[in-house]
């Protein structure tokens, strides 16, 4: 590598990272001690074979303080172990049970559950809706916070990123990218304000929308094929004119999304396709930028390059400052970020691969494949 590519590698490592910091500052935190809401909320938890998960999501759902109005429905995707009867066992008028149909053709399992909850719910115009997986756990303030910056701002959408919860090598090394990637790469303030689908981040882990802006996007009926469904209902409600994005999320909720290395691996091949590029080409070139960047500077240090010292330095300052903001384990695991990024690039293949070769599946069903497209294979 030249001395002028690895000067440019390296400069652009600095700019992430002083973009990020930017970012941190200015990400929106919710108030510590949030007003009652004085409006109905809903809360769709769609869930399918987890048992493990569901009555602790719902212990944290049913504690929240100032929500007078609150309804929570489960939707049961056709699961096949407890989930129903954990359900069933929860003595509180506020949680209904329904039974999802099979998804019809066109829709995946998730936006199809997600609609189906609201359907059964009927949220009136001036209701809030609020999107919860079953791994997520709520603190005592986390929806009536999260409702106060939809009101205060005038927005249509929040997704406030939850505390990431990793334990074990691989969740350490791959699951802090996910904040770190919009982080660096996205003004997240003028994000928030800009009616453009491309300046979009979003968390389906945990989602609170008005029910007129959802409704006005079309819902999840809009976004039924989107295995990245999150991102793609920001993108519906941007395009009907609302406003949204993600905010700090760390002090209202905690999640541990993938639990080892083969729920990370598969949960990952589903899905990393689209959220990074959306199409075979943009995605190599998003690795292939990514590598660059934050892997190439790294290596040239490790020669004795002060240049790619400096690109290092920043990567891992980059990362650290992300962590910290949102909650997660700062050091070591800053020290590693190229590593990071190098596994992300192993997963990033595997999701390919599974797109092209139409075998992508998720909780036992398959993943809906496109017409395979013309393009380089990285499989040779």
């Amino acid at each position: 590598m030249s001395g002028r590519a690895l000067r440019a590698l390296a400069g652009v490592s600095v700019l992430g990272a002083v973009h990020a910091a930017l970012n941190m500052a200015l990400l929106r935190r919710p108030p510590e001690e949030p007003p009652p809401v004085r409006r109905p909320v809903t809360v769709v938890l769609p869930v399918r074979n987890e048992e493990r998960h569901v009555g602790a999501c719902l212990a944290t759902l049913l504690d929240q303080r100032g929500v007078p109005d609150l309804r929570i429905v489960v939707v049961d995707d056709g699961s096949t172990d407890g989930t129903a009867k954990a359900v069933r066992e929860v003595p509180d008028p506020r949680v209904r049970l329904v039974t999802a149909d099979p998804p019809p053709p066109g829709w995946l399992g998730k936006p199809h559950a997600c609609a189906t909850g609201v359907a059964a719910a009927a949220p009136g115009d001036d209701g809030v809706l609020v999107f919860v997986d079953a791994d997520v756990r709520l603190f005592p303030d986390a929806l009536a916070a999260a409702v106060a910056v939809l009101d205060r701002q005038g927005l249509d959408l929040v997704s406030p990123w939850p505390r990431p919860l990793a334990e074990g090598l691989a969740e350490r090394l791959v699951q802090p990218l996910a904040p770190w990637l919009w982080a660096t790469t996205l003004p997240v303030r003028l994000a928030e304000r800009s009616r453009r689908p491309s300046l979009s981040a979003a968390n389906g882990q945990f989602l609170v929308l008005t029910a007129r802006g959802y409704a006005r996007a079309g819902g999840h009926a809009a976004v039924r094929s989107e295995v990245v469904e999150d991102v793609a209902l920001l993108r519906a409600v941007k395009r009907s004119g609302g406003l949204g994005g993600p905010i700090d999320g760390s002090r209202l909720a905690a999640c541990r999304m993938y639990e080892g290395w083969a729920e990370l691996r598969e949960g990952y091949a589903k899905s990393l396709w689209q959220a990074v590029g959306g199409s075979p080409a943009a995605s190599v070139a998003a690795a292939a930028a990514l590598t660059a960047v934050w892997v190439a500077p790294p290596a040239a240090a490790l020669r004795g390059s002060r240049v790619g010292l400096l690109g290092y330095a920043a990567g891992v300052a980059s990362r650290a400052v992300v962590a910290a903001r949102t909650g997660g384990r700062v050091w070591p695991d800053a020290l590693v970020h190229p590593v990071s990024v190098l596994l992300l690039d192993v997963l990033m293949a595997r999701s390919l691969r599974g797109r092209r070769r139409g075998t992508l599946t998720w909780r036992g069903r398959p993943l809906a494949a496109a017409p395979r497209p013309r393009w380089v294979t990285m499989d040779r």
